[in-house]
């Protein structure tokens, strides 16, 4: 700032331009950032959309058909599991299924399937004709048979086991007259072990014959 006289002496004031250039510069200085920073407060307070995706609410089923009706048993696994028993006409339903793979597996003893197992997929809708053809197993026996004990007997006892050496169930109820039997309760696919007693006229039985291997197929 310079300050001069005038010619009546009075006290004059004069800014040089410099300085008003500066107090503009000033200005400018403190009124850009406060834009700034409010616009960034604006940016701030936006709310971000959650990335999570809703929950399935609608179920469907998956269903089919087992012929010649059986009341076997079908399994479902995969996204879920369950089992399901089929009706007397051979139909089964699973309910309550969110979209997803599942494979259904029918069983039931004596029996086996055709196919073995399927694949369901649900996509938004109903799965229905999962079908499945059931056919009874060949029915399988086993005779065993002895020698005669050397003393008098009443009869002999057979008795049945699936580990060698036992332990051993008995298969018949009273003694067994004749020198053989025929078990028709074996299972395909299952090995058994058979040995026999002999029981006397007071209903003592003999030590366990040695014992016999039957391989069911």
């Amino acid at each position: 700032m310079i300050r001069a006289h005038d010619e009546t002496g009075s006290l004059m004031e004069v800014r040089s331009s410099r300085c008003v250039a500066i107090q503009s510069l000033m200005a400018m200085f403190f009124l850009v950032p406060l834009a700034l920073i409010t616009g960034c407060a604006g940016l701030v307070s936006q709310s971000v959309p959650s990335s999570n995706p809703a929950p399935q609410t609608q179920s469907y089923s998956v269903s089919g058909t087992i012929s010649p009706a059986t009341g076997a048993t079908v399994t479902l696994s995969g996204a879920a599991t369950a089992t399901a028993t089929a009706n007397s006409a051979g139909a089964y339903t699973f309910t309550g299924l969110f979209n997803g793979t599942y494979a259904v597996t029918p069983s039931h003893t004596g029996y086996s399937f055709s196919p073995t197992s399927q694949s369901a997929t649900v996509s938004g809708a109903n799965v229905t004709g999962i079908n499945f053809a059931a056919t009874p197993g060949q029915a399988h026996t086993a005779m065993a048979s002895w020698t005669a004990s050397s003393s008098v007997v009443s009869g002999y006892n057979l008795y049945r086991g699936t580990i060698s050496g036992g332990p051993y169930s008995k298969l018949n109820g009273s003694p067994i007259a004749l020198l053989s039997y025929t078990d028709g309760s074996v299972q395909s696919g299952t090995t058994y072990f058979f040995v026999a007693t002999a029981v006397d006229g007071s209903g003592n039985e003999s030590v366990f014959s040695p014992e016999v291997k039957a391989v069911i197929p």
